[in-house]
């Protein structure tokens, strides 16, 4: 579903992703795991067509991000670290919204809202304003909306950072009811170590731009006798604090090209 070979991006001497390839199956759910810094992001955006790589290739769903932009991203959802609902909206005219921008045809998006909303144990809710909702129904409601075009592949950037517990392992037992139900591959990233753990089949893990280990859960805490992928991680990227460094700049970069391009 997903096929990355020597993937590189570079901003001039900064060089935020070097060399990497991995590969994501259909219907799998793939944790994508680093340090702050250590290229996630970069790559992110070069998979769902945000930023062209400096060399290398990708493959989604058997189609080039760089030359078959619209048909990609068609093909794929993505909810970002950062919120991007309209609160003064409420959850129903957010997913209706959504679902007319994707030419979803009304009487599907009807149908499909009312299912979304239903798994998400949001339907009760439909009619009020997203500015009544907690940080987790906000949450929920923006990984509904990304699967509300039935894409194949969904990409959640750390999608349940700052929630609690209780909301976390309700989140994951929805998407991964819908992983089952509909064979949605997840390219996902975390910082919860045991959430990715507990979730994904499979997993790699980038370290200053790199690839550094990749295989499932128990393969990695094996590789580096640990008892908990936690263990492992830090076994593979070391234990110094990172700062966003490339990443952040790659991000800074791709808004300065948003606003100028609005201009």
């Amino acid at each position: 579903m997903i096929e990355v070979e020597h993937l590189v991006k570079s901003f001039g001497d900064i060089h935020a992703v070097r060399d990497i390839s991995f590969n994501v199956h259909k219907g799998e759910i793939f944790a994508f795991l680093g340090p702050n810094g250590a290229g996630k992001t970069t790559t992110i955006k070069m998979l769902t067509t945000l930023l062209r790589p400096s060399s290398g290739r990708i493959s989604i769903d058997g189609l080039d991000p760089v030359h078959h932009q619209n048909e990609v991203r068609k093909r794929f959802g993505i909810v970002f670290q950062d919120p991007s609902t309209d609160d003064e909206l409420t959850a129903w005219e957010n997913m209706d919204l959504h679902g007319a921008l994707y030419g979803v045809p009304r009487r599907v998006r009807t149908e499909r809202i009312e299912k979304l909303l239903r798994l998400f144990e949001l339907w009760d809710r439909r009619g009020h304003p997203l500015k009544q909702f907690s940080g987790g129904m906000k949450r929920r409601l923006e990984i509904a909306r990304a699967l509300l075009h039935t894409p194949r592949i969904i990409f959640l950037d750390e999608p349940t950072l700052g929630l609690d517990p209780q909301t976390r392992n309700q989140l994951w037992a929805q998407v991964r009811k819908l992983n089952e139900e509909e064979q949605v591959t997840v390219f996902l990233t975390t910082h919860y170590m045991e959430e990715a753990e507990r979730v994904s089949q499979r997993i790699a893990i980038i370290d200053h731009g790199q690839i550094v280990a990749q295989g499932t859960p128990a393969e990695l805490k094996a590789q580096t006798s640990a008892a908990t992928l936690e263990e492992a991680f830090l076994a593979l990227t070391g234990s110094t604090i990172r700062d966003e460094g490339a990443d952040q700049f790659a991000q800074m970069r791709t808004m300065a090209k948003m606003w100028s391009r609005r201009r």
